[in-house]
């Protein structure tokens, strides 16, 4: 009565990886962009610690899970 083991599968289907790695390189990109312009426009006394850690935080996400789906499109199983 054992039941018959299922193989493990992706919830992202395997033909979207390329898409998804363009398009979240692309905003990753973008948020990184924004955020070098506005450290280097902002003066000392207007920068706000909360907007440089959000902007931050959201260029990372967006380049990482970008390099993971670049990755898998490569056929680089990480």
């Amino acid at each position: 009565m054992a039941q018959e083991a299922k193989p493990i599968t992706s919830p992202v289907p395997e033909a979207l990886y390329p898409t998804l790695a363009i398009f979240m390189l692309a905003i990753g990109l973008v948020v990184t962009a924004s955020f070098f312009i506005y450290e280097a426009t902002a003066s000392k006394q207007r920068r706000s610690l909360a907007k440089e850690l959000t902007t931050g935080a959201a260029a990372s996400v967006f380049l990482g899970f970008g390099s993971l789906f670049l990755l898998l499109a490569c056929g680089v199983y990480v």
